[in-house]
């Protein structure tokens, strides 16, 4: 799915909202744990009640892997039951050697080798350009680098001041800038491609949204995904305010706040009803900042 088909949801729905698969098994509602796969019976309904109210969908991989084969099992089948005009994004923050993350890259991206197909990933940018170019390497599939994260511990490293060297010519060259902008702006040649945008998304926390205005001036055409919205606590009229470009360029996640809306047998509902809150207000903030 390309940047163009992606704004064109955002527009036909009014929304920008991703919804989080992070499905944690001890979670699902009691009235479903004698299904045979629990895990994809809850997703399949949280997806049928949500989809017209999102753009997006995130499963954080975690909660799957964490089940075993019987895990991976579960998000093939949810992946399959997401609608092909919703981005599909695979949050595994991965990030290793090049020709491990090659393989990496075949996990989410080959389904003839695993089974999944999602449009994209998340990766950590640690190990530098070489750990991220075999996902790039997929055509028609995009990188979701970490940039500055939601966590409390994020400023152990993502704002620490570093020198603003090359490889990328920069009007503050010799300055020392935060981790998470050299990463932002030198991240953006290593497409290979006149503009990146059309292949690389950043990561930035909805608690991080004082920075989002200096983000949005080292990338303002890409796609921010912007987690933390909703059980996290951030806002998202600031990240709106800040975080918009033009076209919008935001994908802003909400997992707990709609998942877990209800503990009952009425959760699908439940879940719906809190996506299209989002939604409404999604709407407004379209309007106002957009």
């Amino acid at each position: 799915m390309n940047k163009e088909a992606i704004h064109r949801q955002i527009r036909a729905k009014q929304s920008y909202l991703c919804v989080g698969l992070d499905t944690d098994p001890r979670r699902v509602p009691s009235h479903l744990r004698g299904a045979a796969d629990p895990v994809f019976e809850f997703n399949r309904r949280i997806v049928d009640a949500t989809a017209d109210y999102c753009v997006a969908y995130k499963p954080n991989l975690a909660f799957y892997e964490a089940q075993g084969a019987r895990g991976w099992e579960s998000l093939q089948k949810t992946l399959a039951c997401i609608p092909e005009s919703h981005f599909t994004i695979a949050d595994a923050k991965r990030g290793d050697i090049g020709n491990t993350s090659a393989l990496y890259a075949r996990a989410f991206f080959d389904p003839a080798s695993s089974g999944l197909n999602f449009d994209a990933v998340t990766v950590a940018p640690y190990l530098g350009r070489d750990s991220v170019m075999p996902f790039l390497d997929f055509p028609g599939k995009w990188v979701i680098l970490l940039a500055l994260t939601s966590n409390p511990g994020s400023a152990d490293f993502q704002t620490l001041a570093v020198s603003a060297g090359p490889p990328q010519p920069h009007p503050e060259e010799g300055l020392r800038l935060p981790l998470f902008e050299q990463v932002i702006r030198t991240a953006q040649s290593w497409t290979g491609e006149a503009d990146s945008s059309d292949r690389l998304m950043f990561v930035v926390g909805a608690t991080q949204a004082n920075q989002l205005g200096r983000i949005r001036q080292l990338a303002p055409d890409h796609f921010l995904l912007v987690p933390g919205v909703g059980a996290q606590g951030g806002s998202l009229e600031e990240v709106s305010r800040h975080g918009m470009n033009r076209q919008c360029g935001l994908l802003v996640n909400a997992s707990r706040s709609i998942l877990y809306a209800s503990d009952g047998e009425d959760f699908a509902r439940k879940a719906g009803q809190e996506a299209q809150s989002i939604q409404r207000e999604m709407t407004k903030w379209l309007s106002t900042y957009g």
